[in-house]
């Protein structure tokens, strides 16, 4: 869908695209720049195409800007090539990686990662199942613990591979998390398993909702906040 921002007597101006415009019975309606820039519109089934368009009209200087600084940010990013001395990042910190010519395991971690030699053809693969593997153990932990706290229960806990949404929680209370979250600090980690967790009771981002996270994490806005500015460093 394409919002076409020409006013007459004016110059033709950027055209903003909506990649996708997902409904559910939320109350209000939201505007995310991805991670990789495209504009995602969460709305009420009740809510016109027509209202949506001209909602992300009022909002395109916004939009326009957000959508820059991401592209700057991918920009800046560097895909890895998997060689020694590359860094990669683990509960918010970087470590470097070793090429191991006798080492037997694929991938090992030990105050930086230990890759094999021989494995350095498929090392995206290793780094991919040694973080999810991390990723499940940690999310698992904090969402139990925040589900104790407040009393909810999840059915399971699913690690995708999602790269626009760091998590969700489906109305069955199947609770998904992606693996690159095990990058990010643990407080950052530990807030979006309190999301999640919150969701159980509020399937909407209501006044109710973020007050149930503010309970389960008191600086949960810190937390969001370091996300939505460094959530493209969480890529291999």
């Amino acid at each position: 869908m394409l919002i076409n921002g020409r006013q007459a007597g004016r110059p033709r101006m950027t055209e903003i695209k909506i990649s996708k415009i997902i409904r559910s019975q939320r109350r209000t309606i939201g505007l995310q720049v991805c991670p990789d820039a495209e504009l995602i519109i969460r709305a009420p089934f009740s809510v016109s195409a027509a209202y949506i368009n001209r909602l992300v009209e009022r909002k395109r200087l916004w939009i326009i800007r957000q959508q820059e600084f991401v592209q700057r940010q991918i920009r800046s990013a560097r895909e890895k090539e998997f060689i020694a001395g590359e860094e990669f990042r683990y509960l918010g910190e970087t470590y470097k990686l070793y090429l191991e010519p006798a080492q037997c395991a694929p991938l090992l971690f030990d105050k930086a990662f230990h890759l094999a030699q021989d494995c350095r053809s498929r090392a995206k693969q290793e780094f991919i199942k040694w973080y999810r593997e991390q990723a499940r153990a940690r999310i698992t932990e904090r969402v139990n613990f925040h589900s104790t706290q407040a009393g909810l229960q999840y059915q399971k806990i699913k690690i995708s591979s999602a790269r626009r949404r760091w998590g969700s929680c489906s109305r069955g209370g199947n609770l998904n998390f992606s693996w690159r979250l095990v990058m990010a600090p643990p407080a950052v980690i530990d807030y979006v398993a309190a999301h999640e967790v919150a969701h159980l009771e509020h399937k909407n981002h209501s006044r109710n909702f973020w007050n149930k996270v503010m309970v389960l994490v008191p600086d949960y806005k810190y937390h969001r906040k370091w996300l939505r500015e460094n959530g493209h460093l969480l890529e291999l």
